[in-house]
């Protein structure tokens, strides 16, 4: 299987510094690219064939104010890539772990590690931060998440929200109280249910999309679809085979409609004889829901008093 890969992070057009990170971690090659690293994707990571150990996509948004989403961020990306590669510890991806219990082993890891620096660190008190993680593996794409990053799909014409926000408002569309429409202009739409770092405990969800030839994955941060809908983001991507520039487009569309918040967007398209040809363009995630025990009122971000 062959991908293509562009990812990009901006800090828009309000904020002073950029609190949004991502990762690509092609496991086979063990090469790596984060947000940290700058704006250039290494070469090989551009275009190349799949190896068999799997492909891992991160996009994470900080949130805490000052300085500490910067670091609650990095660390999200830095803890995942280090425990999955394993560096010098006994806790990495071995070959008989499928790679998404690694990514979510992983996702709890990076929990405790950023929860733990907000306790002995006064400077980054009540930080946190969302994940979106993706774990491709053979011509599955796996899905694990902590708050209300997105992932989409994009198959033939369509697009289809491959990822469930843990928000509020998403939690009252599920019960009936409002509208998928009201929820986009809701005025908590902000106050999400789980952040990496906000507890000891995290509860990533999990979903699985059984992937295609042409497919096209894309993972970002609220400050892309806080502002586009997903039928903007079908049209532009659509419009711009080249994904480096479909990136830049997102972005500019972004910031064009305010650009209140950093925006980070990884774009990964699919292909090779190894994957079937769609049926059609039906799009198949297996999602769990949030269930409302899981998470309460009490455990929400409020970002009047918690600033992303």
């Amino acid at each position: 299987m062959n991908v293509e890969l562009h990812a990009k992070s901006d800090v828009g057009r309000v904020r002073r510094g950029n609190e949004d990170n991502f990762l690509v971690l092609e496991l086979s090659k063990q090469q790596t690219w984060t947000g940290t690293d700058g704006a250039g994707a290494p070469k090989d990571l551009s275009n190349f064939e799949l190896g068999e150990k799997g492909l891992v996509l991160v996009v994470s948004d900080g949130m805490g104010g000052a300085l500490a989403g910067d670091v609650a961020s990095r660390m999200a990306v830095d803890s995942v890539r280090d425990m999955i590669m394993g560096g010098d510890s006994e806790e990495g991806c071995d070959d008989e772990t499928p790679l998404v219990d690694c990514l979510k082993n992983a996702t709890v890891y990076a929990n405790l590690a950023i929860h733990h620096k907000s306790q002995e660190d006064s400077r980054c008190a009540g930080m946190g931060a969302t994940f979106t993680g993706a774990a491709i593996h053979g011509d599955f794409l796996d899905l694990v998440q902590v708050g209300d990053s997105r992932g989409y799909l994009l198959r033939k014409d369509q697009i289809r929200l491959a990822t469930k926000d843990q928000s509020l408002v998403q939690q009252l569309v599920d019960v009936g109280q409002i509208s998928e429409a009201e929820a986009e202009t809701h005025m908590f739409r902000n106050v999400i249910l789980q952040a990496l770092g906000a507890q000891g405990d995290v509860t990533p969800v999990t979903g699985r999309i059984r992937l295609r030839r042409g497919d096209t994955l894309l993972l970002c941060s609220d400050g892309l679809s806080g502002k586009l809908r997903a039928e903007d983001i079908q049209n532009i991507v659509a419009s711009n085979p080249d994904l480096s520039k479909a990136c830049d487009e997102l972005i500019a569309e972004a910031n064009n409609r305010g650009g209140e918040d950093n925006i980070t967007v990884i774009l990964a398209r699919f292909s090779g004889d190894e994957l079937e040809e769609p049926a059609s363009d039906r799009i198949t995630v297996e999602l769990p829901a949030i269930k409302e025990e899981d998470k309460t009122l009490d455990d929400t971000y409020d970002p009047d008093t918690e600033p992303r």
